[in-house]
């Protein structure tokens, strides 16, 4: 098991969310004392603080605590006889402690006309851009503080990159460079959100040969942008996607609060 510390730092480097989980108190028979932590993703978790039910409420806690996005921490008690029906029958406090970005990781692929404005809508809000082509004069002199540009020939390799939290968008010169980025960014498996620049006609197709290689295309979104808006301009586009983008930021908080308002 890698020490709690090592994943945390590379899990808040690669700005994924998590959360610590550690026992703050241990009275009685417990299965691990005070002070014994984990780390729990969205998808993953990291050490143990003795499995049994007390581990599977408290991770479904923390995870509760990533949709919410709240950034609050939490303390949890557990008899663990009378509530979890654990044999050791001891009690046990643990704190949730969550760390959750608030800066989305974008990955875009293709420096044209739409690129372009979609770096300009995106500047200045909460999000770090990595920019890559592979051509390099396709790159304005200038670009936004918020973007780091790469020139490569070997864009799909960038996609070993993206993680649960990067949202992929890919608008290439080249349809064929399309498809092997999204081939590749499907093939990869992590990311937050695929968007592909594209009518419904090349939606079908990509979506048919996809599927053909056994590939799951549920998560490819294409068209992009958010809908109500159908203008073929490119700064029309990089608006629907930026306003989709920020859609898909606000829906869980969105979500919690019409739960909350509903119970009320």
């Amino acid at each position: 098991m890698r020490d709690w510390l090592d994943v945390l730092t590379d899990l808040r480097a690669s700005e994924t969310p998590c959360v610590l989980i550690t026992v703050t108190e241990a009275k009685g028979s417990t299965p691990r004392e005070a002070g014994t932590k984990m780390v729990v993703t969205a998808e993953k978790q990291f050490g143990t603080i003795g499995g049994g039910n007390l581990e599977f409420e408290s991770v479904e806690a923390a995870r509760k605590l990533l949709v919410s996005a709240t950034g609050g921490t939490q303390t949890k008690d557990y008899p663990l006889g009378p509530a979890l029906a654990q044999c050791c029958g001891g009690h046990v406090t643990v704190l949730l402690e969550p760390f959750v970005t608030q800066r989305k990781k974008i990955l875009l692929f293709g420096a044209g006309h739409v690129g372009r404005e979609v770096v300009k809508v995106l500047e200045g809000l909460p999000v770090n851009i990595t920019w890559v082509d592979e051509r390099a004069d396709e790159f304005p002199e200038t670009i936004p503080q918020n973007c780091r540009k790469i020139v490569t020939t070997r864009l799909t390799d960038k996609i070993k990159d993206a993680t649960e939290n990067t949202y992929i968008i890919v608008m290439t010169h080249d349809h064929g460079l399309d498809f092997e980025i999204v081939k590749a960014a499907l093939e990869h498996g992590a990311f937050a959100y695929l968007g592909l620049i594209g009518s419904k006609t090349k939606s079908a197709r990509f979506r048919k040969r996809l599927q053909a290689l056994k590939l799951d295309t549920q998560k490819l979104v294409c068209p992009i942008g958010i809908r109500g808006v159908s203008g073929k301009h490119p700064r029309e586009i990089a608006i629907a996607f930026a306003a989709e983008l920020l859609t898909l930021g606000l829906t869980p908080c969105m979500e919690e609060q019409e739960e909350k308002e509903s119970a009320a």
